[in-house]
């Protein structure tokens, strides 16, 4: 079966458009469609669902299947339960412990049953939410078996989940490389499948409002092939996290090669220190480029990306993609300042170290990045007179 592959981004689209989709059919009276993402280890399958149901304002509710070790901490534990009625014809399922007290009311016991308790991690949750299901193919089959029925009903028994609930199941790929349990027809009917992938692109633009190092970014903008199975963006950032105190990278590159080999390895170490050794940790930050004096700007980032037979475009590039994502980032934390408008417009008209292209790229990417926020930014005459040549 052949299945989607969606980025960071992309993945939050289309989740947004299942729950849309999701209340649709459940006012209709259907069962919510569940999805499987599947994707290597460190991609950031689960933290994406996480980040989307804070941003929709959703409770969010994460089992790890591989580490829940009785059935009963994921389904609830089996309970009796007898139905009671009075005199006038009324009556309720109790539990064995309510009995006593039904039967002292003037109930009796008409009939009784085995049930299931809620599960804790469910008890107490009104409406709207997200139940991701952790390492789904890494768990014992017992409960692989017992979750399908509520990715068939969104129920167990005697409990089901409340309205506009969405079930996410994460997995790793069973190509050989993961001790996974293969899925059959059955379990693969129940869900709708979509691959993550890496991009770079996006990894950046959450770097940029997560705190990574900006040394690290450029890093990574420049060695975007770095990442792979065994290097992944969960290790990376373990790693960018773990040196981003040191002032100085060229001062401390054994200690940094040792961090590096000990949670990325050495081939990916070694390409840092490279990267470091060639002082291209070096290159102008976007918050510099924004807001410092404009000359030292200039010179800085000719001192960056040099000019004329020893332009560099792909630092000129990252330079870009950085200055984009940090603006787009400024805009979402609060209003952008008149002064940093003003700079983007000389930035994309006049500054040196920008093709033509990576000027206008650079613009069309703020502009729609935030319409409302950068509106200005496009009534500046040389920016139309760029933008449209």
């Amino acid at each position: 079966m052949n299945t989607v592959q969606l980025n960071a981004e992309e993945l939050k689209s289309f989740i947004s458009h299942m729950v849309k989709n999701n209340q649709h059919i459940q006012a209709q009276g259907k069962v919510p469609v569940a999805v499987n993402i599947e994707g290597d280890a460190g991609l950031g399958k689960t933290s994406s669902i996480l980040q989307l149901g804070k941003e929709l304002g959703m409770d969010v509710v994460k089992l790890n299947l591989s580490q829940i070790e009785e059935l009963g901490d994921l389904v609830g534990f089996p309970v009796k339960e007898f139905l009671v009625k009075n005199q006038e014809g009324k009556q309720r399922w109790v539990s064995e412990a309510q009995v006593s007290g039904a039967l002292k009311a003037g109930y009796t016991v008409a009939d009784k049953r085995m049930s299931h308790a809620a599960p804790e991690w469910i008890q107490g949750k009104g409406e709207g939410g997200f139940l991701i299901l952790d390492d789904y193919t890494r768990a014992d089959h017992r409960f692989m078996q017992a979750t399908m029925e509520i990715l068939d009903r969104q129920e167990y028994v005697s409990w089901k989940l409340p309205k506009n609930w969405h079930v996410i199941l994460t997995s790793n790929p069973d190509n050989g490389d993961y001790n996974v349990t293969s899925l059959d027809v059955a379990q693969k009917t129940r869900f709708i499948s979509v691959e993550m992938k890496y991009d770079v692109a996006v990894w950046a633009k959450w770097a940029e409002t997560a705190g990574i190092d900006g040394r690290c970014i450029n890093f990574m903008l420049m060695h975007p092939e770095l990442v792979t199975q065994r290097v992944n963006p969960r290790a990376i950032t373990t790693f960018f996290n773990a040196i981003s105190s040191i002032p100085k990278f060229e001062e401390q590159l054994p200690l940094i090669q040792m961090i590096g080999e000990g949670s990325v390895g050495a081939d990916f170490s070694s390409m840092f220190t490279m990267f470091i050794n060639n002082k291209l940790d070096k290159i102008i930050s976007p918050e510099d480029i924004l807001n410092k004096d404009e000359a030292y700007v200039k010179g800085a980032i000719i001192a960056s990306v040099g000019k004329d037979d020893e332009f560099r475009a792909d630092l000129s590039s990252v330079i870009a993609t950085r200055v984009i994502n940090y603006a787009l980032a400024v805009a979402d934390k609060g209003g952008v300042p008149q002064a940093m408008i003003d700079r983007l417009a000389k930035l994309t008209t006049e500054f040196d170290g920008f093709t033509n292209d990576l000027r206008y790229y650079m613009v069309k990417e703020i502009v729609n990045g935030n319409k409302v926020k950068f509106a200005k930014l496009m009534q500046d005459t040389n920016v139309v007179k760029m933008a449209i040549q």
